[in-house]
């Protein structure tokens, strides 16, 4: 199946945002609102989606410029901030389509590192990002304490 990897438009919000939900399902729809203009609107931050031949949109990802990544020799550095493909067309490489999209949009910043992270858990995706010639290299676990 074919798909066109954009930039978002505002127009894209409603779907986009429905990926964001998908991607974290916990979180408040409010939370995941309240920045789509913002990221939008940012110049070191950019979305892309990918839409199949009708216009649905089935996948995005966003990207954006850090001052620092953990294991990174350069700064300012590009940096993967959500990646997600509908599950009905995962498989058929669109997720590294997408990666290809932000890594690019990148190198067109200037940068020479990439970087990204996701849960301890979530070993798809770690796997997704070491097929994609990303190292792992550092582990971390948060803490909290209630005051």
């Amino acid at each position: 199946m074919s798909y066109t990897i954009r930039r978002a438009t505002p127009e894209d919000k409603p779907e986009w945002l429905r990926m964001r939900q998908e991607l974290w399902p916990d979180a408040p729809v409010e939370y995941l609102d309240y920045d789509l203009d913002e990221i939008l609107a940012d110049p070191e931050q950019a979305v892309f989606v990918a839409s199949r031949a009708e216009g649905k949109l089935v996948a995005f990802i966003e990207a954006s410029l850090r001052e620092y990544a953990e294991a990174c020799e350069t700064s300012p550095v590009g940096y993967i901030e959500a990646w997600y493909v509908d599950p009905h067309v995962r498989g058929q490489k669109l997720g590294r389509e997408m990666v290809h999209a932000a890594e690019q949009w990148a190198r067109e910043k200037g940068m020479t590192e990439m970087a990204s992270d996701t849960w301890l858990e979530n070993e798809v995706s770690i796997a997704a990002h070491l097929k994609m010639g990303y190292e792992e290299v550092e582990r971390l676990v948060h803490f909290v304490k209630r005051l």
